[in-house]
């Protein structure tokens, strides 16, 4: 990575902002991307202190919503950082509970955030990445295998899965890979009201932002088409949506798992 630029959304905390200080570490030079410019400018201090330097690092404070400014984005990276080698699309939203819970602009919210704005942005970055580079996404193993309770988030995940995949063919001429990382739970402040996540959710092993941050990191390295993490929560998933009478069957006992699972996490917050 040294000598390179990323390009990385929803960069203020969680995953996004383990992926940019790790690609720091490696010697990039980072464009952190996200809403909140105070939290924005937050990071890029820890994204320096982990790379080289405040000189190797950029803000830029835009809600990825905005489709226009996002379609200029990628200009503007190149033109702050000289060049643009990597894209990652991590940036995301979910509206838990039943669609009737919601809004139709609330749901439409996720799709906007979660898959139309990768779609926008990737297409922006094409004529400026470098050859060799990389644009990844961050899905979700709900992408792999739909998730109740998590209708609009499942489909969002599942379309940019999808994406990532088929631009493979169109981004290979200028060898460009293109990767898609499906993590399970992620302990980050993406859950939000714990009581709210889906007992399906916690029924699988919890990663932390780091572990998938290296997640990503592994998939521009070998230029891999797709890594779920955990691995094993990949393999159910994908025999989940294969054979959906077989999830069905499961599904009490990975609630039942979860419940606990779920309970004993929101003990040991509290303890906190």
């Amino acid at each position: 990575m040294q000598g390179k630029v990323a390009l990385v959304t929803g960069a203020s905390s969680g995953i996004g902002l383990a992926v940019a200080k790790k690609l720091a570490q490696r010697g990039a030079k980072v464009a952190l991307v996200a809403r909140g410019k105070a939290n924005l400018e937050e990071a890029a201090r820890e994204v320096a202190r982990a790379g080289g330097g405040a000189e190797g690092v950029a803000v830029f404070p835009l809600d990825v919503a905005d489709l226009t400014a996002l379609e200029a984005l990628p200009a503007a990276v190149v033109g702050k950082l000289g060049r643009l080698d990597v894209v990652v699309n991590n940036a995301g939203v979910n509206h838990r509970g039943a669609i009737q819970r919601h809004t139709a602009a609330k749901l439409a919210e996720v799709i906007t955030v979660n898959l139309t704005a990768p779609v926008v942005l990737t297409r922006a970055a094409v004529p400026f990445l470098e050859r060799g580079g990389s644009v990844v996404a961050v899905a979700s193993i709900a992408g792999m295998v739909p998730v109740p309770g998590e209708a609009a988030y499942s489909a969002s995940k599942a379309g940019i899965r999808a994406f990532c995949r088929a631009i493979a063919d169109d981004l290979a001429a200028a060898d460009v890979h293109s990767g898609v990382v499906c993590p399970g739970p992620v302990d980050t402040g993406f859950f939000g009201d714990v009581s709210e996540v889906p007992n399906l959710v916690f029924s699988q092993p919890m990663s932390s932002a780091d572990e998938v941050a290296d997640a990503v990191l592994r998939c521009i390295d070998e230029r891999l088409d797709e890594v779920a993490i955990p691995a094993q929560s990949g393999r159910l998933a994908t025999v989940a949506y294969l054979a959906p009478s077989f999830a069905r069957r499961i599904r009490p006992m990975l609630e039942k798992r979860g419940r606990a699972a779920k309970a004993a996490y929101i003990a040991s917050r509290a303890r906190k």
